[in-house]
């Protein structure tokens, strides 16, 4: 374990945070740019269509395969270091695919841009965690998930605007400006801690995996984690097929639907900031995921009835984002304080569930919407958000009340 002391929540510790977060715009309008220009690249490489969500699932195995090695060495060489070196491999990932000519060398550069979501979820969430107390620490994540959504919310109009009138690759160049002016604010504000882990051989890695993965407490409590997020990543993946391919949307009108479902994510953010300080850790959740539920079967009432679809669609997916937002966040702290084994290590074991998960069902779903189109996709919501109200919701209640009785204690 490392022994750091947290900071309150204030002005002058915001910069960190704010610098980190930047880093992460610039991460997920990596995919969130890229994704609504996907119709126009494979066009470009001469192949299917069915290759677009292919962009957004080998983002997050890459994010997945790396996540191993950063989180523990962060424990070992410091947060900073390898933040600051992770952003610097991101950037040079992001100009180096302007030189790609087939899509098999585009996906095995997209495979490691995205490293930087492990960047940001092994090493800076698990620095965000211990600089802050822990209610301050959820309304920084919370404020963190706000500004990163501007990414998802331009993103697709960005890349309207891309496709329209200019070229994808321009895309890659601003996506590598923001991020090296990320690395200029985390080299002057990140806080750099003096670790205390023991200096140990590196087979000690595999020892720590094994610990946090044997604990049945942290398996619930992670894999909770996808079945609550899923939903919007599917949304962001297969979107641009359902929204314009199916549905017949100009790329304009794409962007535009983008707005209410991730306005639901930001608005369900900012009511878990105002009321996280007045209700016992974990009722949002509690509260969020049945309005998420609600929200899938909005879904497949679209599908009963097809002419109305786009708007159940779209209803349907702000109540599940909102959900999210006063969900998500909650989950991540409870699972990264699971184990106590050093931070570094099990936030990296968290980062590496969720994007198997993520690069798991994003290919399962994307082959089976195009057997079953938007029954598909619905049927997928509706089955990930039900898994969660059978044991992660019991953990979480169980969790719930072991806080409340140290309370009382």
């Amino acid at each position: 374990m490392q022994n750091i002391q947290t900071t309150t929540l204030s002005r002058a510790t915001l910069m960190f945070p704010l610098a980190l977060v930047l880093f992460e715009f610039s991460v997920y309008i990596g995919n969130d740019l890229v994704q609504p220009a996907m119709l126009a690249i494979t066009r470009d490489f001469g192949v299917s269509s069915s290759w677009a969500p292919s962009s957004m699932s080998f983002y997050l195995l890459g994010g997945a395969c790396v996540a191993w090695l950063l989180g523990p060495l962060s424990d070992r060489l410091g947060r900073k270091k390898v933040l600051l070196s992770g952003v610097l491999f991101f950037v040079v990932c992001c100009l180096l695919i302007l030189l790609t000519q087939r899509i098999e060398t585009f996906l095995a550069l997209r495979f490691l841009q995205g490293i930087g979501l492990t960047v940001i979820t092994a090493v800076g969430y698990a620095a965000i965690q211990e600089t802050f107390e822990e209610r301050d620490a959820i309304k920084v994540m919370a404020l963190m998930a706000n500004i990163s959504l501007l990414a998802p919310l331009l993103g697709p109009i960005l890349g309207a605007f891309l496709i329209d009138h200019v070229s994808w690759h321009w895309g890659f160049i601003g996506i590598a400006l923001l991020a090296f002016l990320s690395w200029f604010g985390l080299k002057a504000k990140m806080p750099e801690y003096k670790q205390s882990i023991p200096k140990q051989p590196i087979s000690y890695i595999l020892y720590d995996f094994k610990k946090v993965y044997q604990d049945k407490h942290f398996l619930g409590l992670t894999l909770a984690l996808p079945m609550v997020s899923m939903p919007l990543m599917l949304w962001i993946a297969l979107s641009p097929v359902m929204l314009v391919e199916e549905l017949g949307l100009s790329s304009l009108q794409y962007g535009m639907a983008q707005f209410p479902v991730l306005g639901g994510l930001i608005l369900g953010n900012i009511v878990l900031i105002k009321v996280i300080d007045k209700l016992a850790l974990g009722k949002t959740v509690i509260i969020g995921l049945p309005i998420m539920l609600f929200g899938t079967f909005i879904l497949l009432l679209g599908v009963v009835w097809p002419a109305y679809f786009l708007w159940s669609l779209i209803i349907g997916m702000t109540l599940i984002s909102f959900g999210e937002g006063l969900s998500f966040s909650v989950l991540y702290r409870f699972a990264l304080m699971s184990s106590q084994v050093s931070k570094g290590t099990v936030a990296a074991a968290v980062s590496m569930l969720l994007m198997f998960s993520f690069f798991i069902i994003i290919e399962l779903v994307r082959m089976l919407y195009e057997q079953f189109h938007l029954l598909g996709y619905s049927l997928a919501c509706l089955v990930l958000i039900a898994l969660w109200f059978t044991f992660p919701r019991m953990l979480l209640n169980k969790v719930m009340q072991q806080r409340q009785q140290q309370d009382l204690n």
